[in-house]
Protein backbone atom coordinates (compact mmCIF):
# COMPACT_ATOMS: atom_id res chain seq x y z
CA UNK A 1 0.00 0.00 0.00
CA UNK A 2 3.11 2.05 -0.03
CA UNK A 3 2.65 3.75 3.34
CA UNK A 4 5.30 5.13 5.39
CA UNK A 5 6.56 7.05 8.21
CA UNK A 6 8.32 10.30 8.68
CA UNK A 7 10.20 10.60 11.70
CA UNK A 8 10.91 14.02 13.12
CA UNK A 9 14.37 15.78 13.79
CA UNK A 10 14.74 16.17 17.21
CA UNK A 11 15.15 19.73 18.10
CA UNK A 12 18.86 20.83 19.27
CA UNK A 13 18.61 22.43 22.98
CA UNK A 14 20.81 25.31 23.11
CA UNK A 15 19.56 25.86 27.20
CA UNK A 16 20.09 29.41 28.65
CA UNK A 17 21.30 32.15 26.82
CA UNK A 18 22.92 33.70 29.12
CA UNK A 19 24.58 32.57 32.86
CA UNK A 20 22.01 32.49 35.35
CA UNK A 21 21.59 32.63 39.03
CA UNK A 22 19.55 30.34 41.64
CA UNK A 23 19.05 31.20 45.05
CA UNK A 24 17.98 28.65 47.56
CA UNK A 25 14.33 28.81 48.90
CA UNK A 26 14.95 30.45 52.10
CA UNK A 27 10.90 31.33 52.41
CA UNK A 28 10.05 27.31 52.33
CA UNK A 29 6.34 28.04 52.17
CA UNK A 30 6.72 30.23 55.48
CA UNK A 31 3.98 32.85 54.03
CA UNK A 32 3.77 35.21 57.13
CA UNK A 33 6.22 38.12 58.11
CA UNK A 34 6.06 39.54 61.63
CA UNK A 35 6.85 43.09 60.74
CA UNK A 36 6.28 44.75 57.52
CA UNK A 37 9.05 44.91 54.43
CA UNK A 38 9.90 41.54 55.80
CA UNK A 39 9.36 38.81 53.48
CA UNK A 40 7.99 39.61 49.74
CA UNK A 41 6.13 37.34 47.11
CA UNK A 42 6.83 38.14 43.65
CA UNK A 43 5.48 36.65 40.42
CA UNK A 44 4.11 37.95 36.76
CA UNK A 45 0.87 36.80 34.75
CA UNK A 46 -0.42 37.51 31.27
CA UNK A 47 -3.39 39.29 30.71
CA UNK A 48 -5.11 37.94 27.18
CA UNK A 49 -7.75 41.06 26.15
CA UNK A 50 -9.19 41.17 22.34
CA UNK A 51 -5.86 39.50 21.24
CA UNK A 52 -3.27 41.17 22.20
CA UNK A 53 -1.22 40.13 25.60
CA UNK A 54 0.13 42.20 28.37
CA UNK A 55 1.93 41.33 31.39
CA UNK A 56 1.19 41.84 34.82
CA UNK A 57 4.50 41.53 37.17
CA UNK A 58 3.56 42.09 41.12
CA UNK A 59 5.30 42.56 44.54
CA UNK A 60 3.02 41.60 47.75
CA UNK A 61 4.20 41.57 51.19
CA UNK A 62 3.42 38.74 53.03
CA UNK A 63 3.09 40.59 56.46
CA UNK A 64 -0.39 42.34 55.26
CA UNK A 65 -0.99 40.85 52.27
CA UNK A 66 -0.20 43.75 50.49
CA UNK A 67 0.80 44.38 46.68
CA UNK A 68 3.69 46.61 47.33
CA UNK A 69 4.32 47.46 43.60
CA UNK A 70 2.62 46.37 40.32
CA UNK A 71 4.12 46.66 36.95
CA UNK A 72 2.41 46.22 33.37
CA UNK A 73 4.66 46.19 30.16
CA UNK A 74 3.52 44.41 26.63
CA UNK A 75 7.00 42.56 26.42
CA UNK A 76 7.84 39.98 28.78
CA UNK A 77 11.03 40.96 29.80
CA UNK A 78 13.45 41.10 32.55
CA UNK A 79 12.75 45.13 32.07
CA UNK A 80 9.26 43.91 33.42
CA UNK A 81 10.37 42.77 36.85
CA UNK A 82 13.22 45.57 37.18
CA UNK A 83 10.54 47.86 37.13
CA UNK A 84 8.37 46.30 39.42
CA UNK A 85 11.23 46.07 41.90
CA UNK A 86 12.55 49.61 41.13
CA UNK A 87 8.65 50.62 42.34
CA UNK A 88 8.87 48.82 45.39
CA UNK A 89 12.34 50.23 46.22
CA UNK A 90 11.29 53.98 46.15
CA UNK A 91 8.48 53.27 48.28
CA UNK A 92 9.81 51.36 50.84
CA UNK A 93 12.80 50.44 53.27
CA UNK A 94 13.87 47.04 51.51
CA UNK A 95 17.19 46.74 53.30
CA UNK A 96 17.40 42.85 54.85
CA UNK A 97 14.33 42.25 53.02
CA UNK A 98 13.64 38.72 51.74
CA UNK A 99 11.97 38.76 47.91
CA UNK A 100 10.86 35.51 46.69
CA UNK A 101 9.74 34.80 43.39
CA UNK A 102 10.08 31.08 40.70
CA UNK A 103 13.02 30.22 38.54
CA UNK A 104 12.20 31.93 36.03
CA UNK A 105 14.33 33.67 33.34
CA UNK A 106 13.53 37.50 34.43
CA UNK A 107 14.72 36.58 38.10
CA UNK A 108 17.73 34.11 37.36
CA UNK A 109 19.77 37.02 35.35
CA UNK A 110 22.07 38.59 36.59
CA UNK A 111 20.77 42.17 35.91
CA UNK A 112 18.15 41.25 38.20
CA UNK A 113 20.02 39.54 41.53
CA UNK A 114 22.70 42.42 40.88
CA UNK A 115 19.83 44.97 41.70
CA UNK A 116 18.93 42.86 44.93
CA UNK A 117 22.35 43.05 45.81
CA UNK A 118 22.58 46.46 45.46
CA UNK A 119 19.93 47.20 48.15
CA UNK A 120 20.86 44.63 50.33
CA UNK A 121 17.96 42.25 49.26
CA UNK A 122 18.11 38.51 50.01
CA UNK A 123 16.92 36.44 47.17
CA UNK A 124 14.87 33.79 47.65
CA UNK A 125 13.45 31.06 44.90
CA UNK A 126 10.63 28.42 44.32
CA UNK A 127 12.00 24.94 43.58
CA UNK A 128 12.07 23.95 39.79
CA UNK A 129 8.28 23.39 39.01
CA UNK A 130 6.21 23.81 42.10
CA UNK A 131 4.18 26.21 42.20
CA UNK A 132 2.97 25.73 45.14
CA UNK A 133 6.29 27.56 46.45
CA UNK A 134 4.75 31.17 45.28
CA UNK A 135 1.12 29.98 45.94
CA UNK A 136 0.40 33.52 47.91
CA UNK A 137 1.36 35.70 44.85
CA UNK A 138 -0.47 33.24 42.74
CA UNK A 139 -3.38 33.15 44.87
CA UNK A 140 -3.34 37.22 44.48
CA UNK A 141 -3.36 36.54 40.33
CA UNK A 142 -6.53 34.00 40.47
CA UNK A 143 -8.42 36.61 42.79
CA UNK A 144 -7.61 39.60 40.35
CA UNK A 145 -8.62 37.49 37.51
CA UNK A 146 -11.85 35.93 39.26
CA UNK A 147 -12.78 39.16 40.31
CA UNK A 148 -12.27 41.78 38.04
CA UNK A 149 -10.32 40.94 34.95
CA UNK A 150 -12.71 37.85 33.54
CA UNK A 151 -15.94 40.28 34.28
CA UNK A 152 -14.85 42.88 31.79
CA UNK A 153 -14.24 42.94 27.68
CA UNK A 154 -11.20 45.26 27.16
CA UNK A 155 -10.66 47.13 23.78
CA UNK A 156 -7.35 48.99 24.76
CA UNK A 157 -4.05 48.78 26.65
CA UNK A 158 -5.86 51.77 28.73
CA UNK A 159 -8.67 50.23 29.96
CA UNK A 160 -7.29 46.92 31.07
CA UNK A 161 -4.14 49.39 32.93
CA UNK A 162 -6.93 51.52 34.80
CA UNK A 163 -8.76 48.50 36.25
CA UNK A 164 -6.23 47.11 37.23
CA UNK A 165 -5.14 49.69 39.19
CA UNK A 166 -8.35 50.18 40.68
CA UNK A 167 -8.27 46.37 41.72
CA UNK A 168 -5.36 46.84 43.11
CA UNK A 169 -5.90 49.66 44.93
CA UNK A 170 -9.46 48.16 46.11
CA UNK A 171 -7.53 45.09 46.92
CA UNK A 172 -4.88 46.76 49.24
CA UNK A 173 -7.85 49.33 51.12
CA UNK A 174 -11.11 47.96 51.59
CA UNK A 175 -11.52 43.75 50.50
CA UNK A 176 -10.58 42.36 53.31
Amino acid sequence: MGIRTVIRKKRPYYGKKEPYVISDNHLNRDFHASKPNENWVTDMTYLIFNGPKLYLSAIKDLYNNEIVAYHISQRNDIKLVIDTLKKAIKKRNVNGLLLHSDQGFRYTSHQYNNLLKRYNIKASMSRKGNGLDNACIENFFHHFKAECFHLYAFRTFEEVKDVVHKYIRFYNHHRF
